[in-house]
């Protein structure tokens, strides 16, 4: 089979497509012919050899997918062949991630992909949707609670804007000028500018504090202004900053929720329901899996970028 892979750490040339054994599923797995996966600053770290698996190489990158079930393991009584799925992988894992033309997935870490939507962009779901999944779960908050977005423009930021006005929250986004029709659009509540000073311009806003921040733009410890004393913050990376008045800080680590198959149907229901909004940003080929880094590495990127087999 074909597969991205990363055989030494460096730049985007260090990507380079093999033909590796097609795998076979074990028990209680399922093996997904892949339609499309996901590039995400994930795969940037561990070619960077940021993130170093404690694994000899090649890597697969790639934390999300979408495709068909070819073929199943002992003891599955779902999904069945033919069925289209999403999922999400770890790349860290001995049979690597998910770019890759076939791929071994518990079927914990499986969702249906619901009638009518397109493989591709079924495939932007799994992990960014569960990173906002988690984060909303460890923030636990009540309904009517003010919740500020950082990076409300990308992938994580739209789910946790359209997520947080399903739970009754009140949203607080930031956005560039090109980005303010966007994010107004997914629901929020208070658009401020982005940038170094977006802790006072939600100040402004919001006089009295946010009850929390997710910080998808990761802006560390720049947010804690925002937040009224005893407040939140999820922290998509880890957290850079000194914590102040009683601010917790949670760390959401989507690998927690990459056997969470309930939260990953019920987000495939609502995306299917149209109330999450799927957004392709742009498709490449493997053999241009360095150009999609190098894209992502720009910046800018409004929607995720997928592999295609």
């Amino acid at each position: 089979m074909k597969a991205v892979t990363i055989a030494r750490f460096g730049g985007p040339e260090v990507l380079e497509v093999r033909e590796l054994p097609r795998p076979e599923p074990g028990p209680k797995e399922v093996l997904v012919k892949v339609a499309a996966a996901t590039v995400n600053p994930t795969d940037l770290s561990l070619r960077s050899g940021a993130r170093r698996p404690d694994l000899p190489p090649p890597y697969i990158p790639g934390m999300d997918l979408a495709g068909v079930v070819v073929e199943a393991g002992a003891g599955v009584n779902w999904p069945a062949l033919g069925d289209r799925v999403m999922a999400i992988v770890l790349p860290t894992r001995p049979e690597g991630g998910a770019q890759a033309e076939f791929v071994r997935v518990p079927c914990d870490a499986l969702a249906a992909v619901p009638a009518g939507m397109t493989l591709e962009s079924a495939a932007t779901l799994p992990m960014n949707g569960l990173t906002v999944r988690r984060a909303f779960d460890l923030l636990a908050l009540q309904q009517g609670a003010t919740v500020a977005v950082t990076g409300a423009a990308g992938a994580v930021g739209g789910y946790a804007i359209e997520i947080g006005k399903r739970l009754g929250l009140r949203i607080v986004a930031d956005a560039a000028p090109a980005d303010e029709a966007l994010v107004q659009g997914l629901g929020a509540d208070i658009v401020v500018p982005r940038g170094d000073t977006v802790a006072q311009a939600i100040r402004r806003a919001v006089p009295e504090g946010v009850d929390a921040v997710i910080d998808a733009a990761v802006q560390g410890g720049l947010v804690l202004p925002a937040i009224r004393d005893g407040g939140q913050v999820a922290a998509v990376r880890a957290f850079r900053g000194k914590v102040e008045r009683g601010i917790r800080i949670h760390q959401v680590l989507v690998a927690e929720y990459a056997h969470h198959a309930a939260a990953l149907q019920e987000l495939a229901r609502m995306a299917g329901e149209g109330l999450i909004t799927l957004r392709v940003a742009e498709t490449y080929p493997p053999e241009q899996a360095g150009e999609a880094h190098r894209r992502l590495t720009a910046g800018g990127v409004r929607g995720r970028l997928l592999i295609v087999f």
